[in-house]
């Protein structure tokens, strides 16, 4: 009987251990490497995944990082956590809510969104002070990133609150129609990372929301009223050394403006043109985690 238990307790033992394996396995990087955590807002628990690299200085910056649309925080960009190992920043993901399809994502104005009442913009800001006073970052040096919708958030953010952010990088994002008049009450530093054959945000822009996202400006135009309302004088174009078998990238760096804050450099504005790129955050085509780096930098 005693040989028995012994062998049940063992059975029970390697069950254990393999759905322990099992779920490290299922677990995505970001899950495997971030804390866990949520934030109360509008009466809804939020959920976020944090990551700092291990001797991350006490008031360090934070990156927020907002998925694309029916994305998670848990599949956000992973590589943003390998940069801030190198350079010594926190990286925030957030997790969107559902919209009427079922789909998570943030509140900027889809037809699909309609009736949805989550002003996203006073989350993601209200959750960067929360990360300043619960995890001892930075309230000052807090950058905001995304992709696709989340870089439609980044718009959206620089036209509502454009001092909440040092600075902004969007990623295949779009200025919908939707969020006009199309204002930017102050300087904001603001960069864009856009594949000339993105089928899905389209760089020539959809004024006639063809692709049922919304009409939406091209991204030259949209980029053109950042450069107006930060005082650029001049533009440096500047092609990218080009990767093994990427595409060809130019830089647009629009330059002399006004400073976002007191004290601080110019608002400049940067399009990353990927010639023949398509919807994605364009690694193979450019180290586009470290220039997002490089450039929120610039506005420590």
């Amino acid at each position: 009987m005693t040989s028995n238990l012994v062998k049940n307790a063992l059975s029970l033992a390697i069950v254990l251990l393999a759905g322990i394996t099992l779920n490290a396995q299922e677990q995505t990087e970001i899950q495997r490497r971030c804390v866990y955590g949520t934030y109360k807002h509008q009466g809804v628990q939020r959920e976020y995944y944090l990551y700092q690299p291990e001797g991350l200085e006490y008031d360090a910056p934070v990156v927020i990082c907002l998925h694309g649309y029916g994305g998670s925080g848990a599949h956000g960009k992973a590589e943003l956590m390998n940069v801030a190992d190198r350079h010594g920043f926190a990286v925030c993901y957030p997790q969107g809510l559902a919209d009427p399809k079922g789909k998570t994502s943030w509140n900027v104005g889809y037809p699909s969104q309609e009736g949805m009442k989550t002003d996203d913009v006073d989350f993601i800001v209200k959750l960067s002070r929360h990360l300043g006073k619960e995890y001892g970052l930075s309230k000052e040096n807090v950058f905001l990133t995304g992709m696709s919708n989340g870089g439609e958030m980044c718009y959206l953010t620089a036209q509502r609150k454009p001092k909440a952010f040092k600075a902004i990088a969007s990623i295949a994002g779009l200025t919908l129609t939707c969020m006009m008049p199309l204002k930017y009450p102050s300087p904001v530093p603001f960069m864009e990372v856009h594949g000339t054959e993105d089928r899905i945000s389209e760089w020539t822009g959809d004024p006639e929301n063809l692709g049922g996202w919304g009409a939406y400006l091209a991204v030259p135009v949209s980029v053109s009223q950042l450069v107006v309302a930060n005082g650029c004088v001049s533009e440096t174009i500047t092609e990218l050394p080009r990767k093994e078998g990427g595409n060809l990238v130019i830089l647009h760096h629009f330059q002399g403006g006004k400073p976002a804050f007191k004290g601080g450099p110019a608002a400049d504005v940067l399009l990353y043109q990927v010639i023949g790129g398509d919807h994605s955050w364009s690694d193979k085509d450019m180290d586009t985690c470290e220039a997002i780096w490089d450039f929120f930098s610039r506005y420590l």
